[in-house]
């Protein structure tokens, strides 16, 4: 097990003036960060990697569709062409940056519903966007992880279940699905029962308290959910997902409308131990 915190805490595009935040978090023990990809070019993201390096922190990626114009789950091919370009550009981002997974909701832009579920036809569009960018991730070594949400953000993948379900018809060795407490804890009736089922479709894990606040501060029964990965025979990143307020776009796209925890520090420093500790009693 490796562990993580996602740099989503602070900023929606890491730049030189976030390096401070790494010999922190190397400090306390963490094996890496989560580098949001939301905009950038390439070469900006291979200085950042060789910062990463010099700080002895390995990295993951996490990117979203950023509108209605690149859809994998559109009916108009253009919009499906614009998720798969963008895809490609966060792919090459992460190769740049040394990254091991790439992750998100890469299936829709967020908070775009149609009324109702999703249908075969944006189902079939997304499995063909998606093995196209494993395949371009494969080059990479890359997996991708595709992570569900809420019934309030997303309307395509809300379960575990979906997901494993598209994972299988995506069909690709370095494609699957992220598992995210926070998410779970709204949609799975026995979030553990969830990871059991979806099993080795697992790729990526988000750590996010029921607030998405401070892990171990709220009611997510950690320890439960590390014994199914375990069970499932994960052994891959726990990494942190938590959002503040200092971003207004981002707390409102987070609907964070008021102060979860008492500092940044609380979160990882809290949050590490209950990481460390969680998985330790899921393995007694």
């Amino acid at each position: 097990m490796k562990t993580g915190f996602n740099l989503l805490l602070w900023t929606t595009h890491v730049t030189d003036a976030h390096q401070a935040l790494f010999e922190p978090l190397q400090a306390l023990g963490y094996d890496g960060v989560e580098i949001p990809l939301f905009e950038g070019k390439v070469e900006h993201y291979q200085r950042l990697g060789q910062a990463l390096r010099d700080a002895g922190l390995a990295c993951t990626t996490v990117t979203v569709l950023p509108d209605a114009a690149h859809s994998a789950i559109s009916p108009d091919p253009a919009a499906q062409a614009g998720a798969l370009a963008h895809l490609t550009w966060a792919i090459e981002c992460s190769e740049a940056l040394g990254s091991e997974v790439l992750c998100g909701p890469f299936h829709q832009p967020l908070a775009q519903f149609s009324g109702t579920g999703p249908t075969e036809a944006e189902r079939a569009a997304a499995v063909a966007v998606h093995q196209q960018a494993a395949e371009r991730a494969a080059r990479s070594g890359l997996v991708l992880a595709l992570e569900p949400l809420n019934r309030f953000e997303a309307y395509f993948l809300n379960t575990m279940a979906d997901t494993a379900e598209h994972v299988r018809r995506v069909d690709r060795p370095n494609f699957g699905a992220l598992f995210d407490t926070f998410h779970a804890n709204i949609e799975e009736q026995d979030p553990a029962a969830a990871i059991a089922a979806a099993g080795p479709a697992i790729r990526h894990v988000h750590v996010s308290e029921n607030d998405r606040g401070t892990p171990g501060r709220g009611q997510i029964d950690f320890v439960r959910s590390f014994k199914a990965l375990r069970a499932a025979g994960y052994d891959g990143w726990l990494t942190i997902e938590a959002f503040g307020q200092a971003l207004p776009a981002l707390a409102a796209a987070t609907k964070v409308w008021r102060q979860f925890f008492a500092s940044p520090e609380e979160v990882y420093t809290v949050g590490l131990q209950t990481m460390r500790e969680g998985w330790a009693a899921a393995g007694r």
